[in-house]
């Protein structure tokens, strides 16, 4: 243990704390550093696989060119969802971009569950969810905004029910949290969307259980980033989703924030509201705090926080929390999922 360590130590137990704020059954949210953790694509990844893949083959002279546009701003620099908001692209250039998307992130799900199946150690978030279920809690919460389906392969490592807005089943179709019943159930709230929803040609949407093309006649349900987004949220099943996120957000009495960045307009608004205005505690573990994460909760008017990212090296954390006024480091790295689990359990 060094100094610096100790003196923090001295001054508060940040063990503790976490503890604390896990014993208040923590609404869980997933951004993508949660997905990333196991080599999941991040924007800069998408961004050039796009630029490479997207099919524009048939397009107008107009489509093309404002693909061209696009490009460009990746080139000199821009990030994704910025690229994506500053040029207008038409609903039928929107759909390509969601299928390069999805083929991409698609085929890295897939891989990371064949892997799952040589390794049962793979999940932390599964430990996390099955040492949560232990109490006498019955229902968790996850709201994520990740396309992937890595929670509910945690789940099921676990042998833990999920309920993602459908019925059971490789055709499954929209349902109500009512018509799943079961003793122990994790809500997996994905507003934006996920890798196996589809709209079908009768124009509902069903969800494909793990299958690695997209079926003739169908188009994958995801909301990439981009002025569309908006438009797409509004109608089903992200407007039922969304609204049972929200009310889950409401009702949670404490918050574990696992690689998320702070940069969603669905979830942000009830989440600070909690925080702020109702003192919630909050847990933040991830590989690099993001600067909206900063701006929200350290520098904001959150007063029960535990925030911790990645030190200068992977078994080194830095530890922020409302308890002490500057950050400190700890020889240890708790600031991974695996990490943070060694403090709670």
């Amino acid at each position: 243990m060094t100094w610096y360590e100790d003196l923090a130590l001295s001054n508060t137990d940040f063990q503790k704390q976490a503890q604390d704020y896990h014993s208040k059954a923590p609404l869980i949210i997933l951004g993508s550093g949660a997905s990333a953790a196991h080599g999941m694509s991040g924007m800069g990844a998408l961004a050039a696989h796009l630029v490479a893949r997207t099919d524009i083959s048939g397009l107008s002279a107009a489509e093309i060119a404002a693909w061209e546009r696009f490009c460009q701003v990746l080139r000199d620099g821009v990030d994704l969802e910025t690229a994506l908001h500053q040029v207008d692209v038409s609903e039928e250039l929107t759909g390509r971009i969601i299928k390069a998307t999805w083929s991409l992130i698609n085929s890295e799900d897939i891989r990371i569950f064949r892997e799952s199946l040589q390794n049962k150690a793979m999940f932390p978030l599964g430990r996390l969810l099955g040492h949560m279920l232990r109490s006498s809690l019955s229902t968790i919460n996850i709201v994520t905004t990740n396309y992937d389906r890595l929670a509910e392969y945690a789940c099921e490592q676990e042998r833990t029910h999920h309920y993602t807005g459908f019925t059971h089943g490789f055709f499954r179709q929209l349902a109500a949290p009512t018509e799943i019943t079961t003793a122990r159930k994790v809500n997996i709230w994905k507003v934006h969307g996920s890798l196996d929803w589809f709209k079908s040609p009768l124009d509902d949407i069903v969800g494909l259980s793990n299958i690695d093309g997209i079926p003739d006649n169908y188009e994958p349900q995801i909301v990439t980033p981009g002025t569309q987004k908006y438009q797409r949220t509004h109608l089903e099943p992200y407007r039922s989703i969304i609204n049972n996120a929200d009310q889950a957000i409401t009702a949670a009495k404490s918050y574990l924030c696992i690689g998320y960045g702070f940069n969603d307009e669905h979830i942000q608004p009830k989440l600070m509201v909690k925080c702020i205005r109702q003192n919630a505690p909050i847990t933040i573990v991830t590989y690099q705090l993001s600067s909206a994460a900063k701006k929200l909760i350290l520098d904001g008017k959150a007063q029960n926080y535990l925030a911790i990212e990645r030190g200068a090296t992977d078994d080194q954390s830095v530890v922020y929390s409302s308890f002490e006024k500057a950050p400190f480091t700890v020889d240890r790295n708790i600031w991974s999922l695996e990490g943070y689990l060694s403090l709670i359990m």
